[in-house]
């Protein structure tokens, strides 16, 4: 008898012995599931953060575009070469509304889908600046100037326009200097058309490695 009670006691304590294990097995089971449940959860959170944000974001770049926005952000920096350079962002979205710019006259931001003809025309009446810009975008140098401008001025740099490709000249009254140069993030202001600089500045820009579309055409837009 005491043999065979010693033998059900250990039997039981066997048992309770794998039931534990297999208890403790199941705990750590669900442990498991339970962290990979919440990363999934939290994942979620994240993502769907992500994209409520960058929906928003959307939504306010479409309703500043739509209020007639540039889109642009930053400020002119001048160098040691007089030259302002943009820092910051300067967008490229095609609109057809009037863009209000930052800067006068603008050196980039939102602008017409059609460019204004840019292959040394000159014109004697003030331009929409939507189309000129595009004309920038295209590697354009756009030469504007005011009633302060001297007639011989205006005429030596018509004539420079007309032999260069790729540029445009137009009377700008918005502006603080007689003359501006402005190309795609770059813009140089003078008093005179006998500046070396102008000559510089088509030098450089016309065309240069600021050109957001190279090679891109300069007639077969607007007037």
């Amino acid at each position: 008898m005491g043999s065979a009670k010693k033998s059900s006691n250990a039997e039981r304590k066997a048992r309770i012995e794998e039931m534990r294990r297999a208890e403790r097995a199941r705990e750590r089971r669900n442990r498991i599931l339970t962290i990979a449940a919440s990363a999934v959860v939290v994942a979620g959170l994240v993502v769907g953060g992500v994209v409520l944000v960058n929906s928003q974001s959307g939504k306010n770049d479409s309703a500043s575009d739509a209020k007639g926005g540039s889109g642009d952000s930053g400020h002119f920096v001048t160098g040691s070469d007089g030259v302002r350079t943009w820092t910051g962002k300067l967008s490229r979205t095609h609109v057809t509304g009037t863009v209000q710019y930052p800067m006068h006259p603008p050196v980039g931001g939102n602008h017409n889908p059609v460019w204004l003809n840019c292959n040394g025309n000159v014109y004697t009446k003030v331009v929409k600046d939507e189309n000129a810009v595009h004309a920038l975008e295209h590697g354009a140098v756009w030469v504007t100037y005011t009633d302060k401008a001297s007639k011989a001025d205006v005429d030596k740099l018509a004539a420079k326009v007309k032999q260069t490709p790729y540029s445009l000249m137009s009377p700008y009254a918005d502006q603080t200097s007689p003359i501006e140069l402005s190309a795609w993030g770059h813009q140089l202001s003078v008093t005179s058309a006998d500046d070396p600089k102008v000559g510089k500045f088509f030098q450089t820009y016309v065309q240069g490695k600021q050109t957001p579309e190279p090679g891109a055409s300069c007639t077969g837009g607007t007037m």
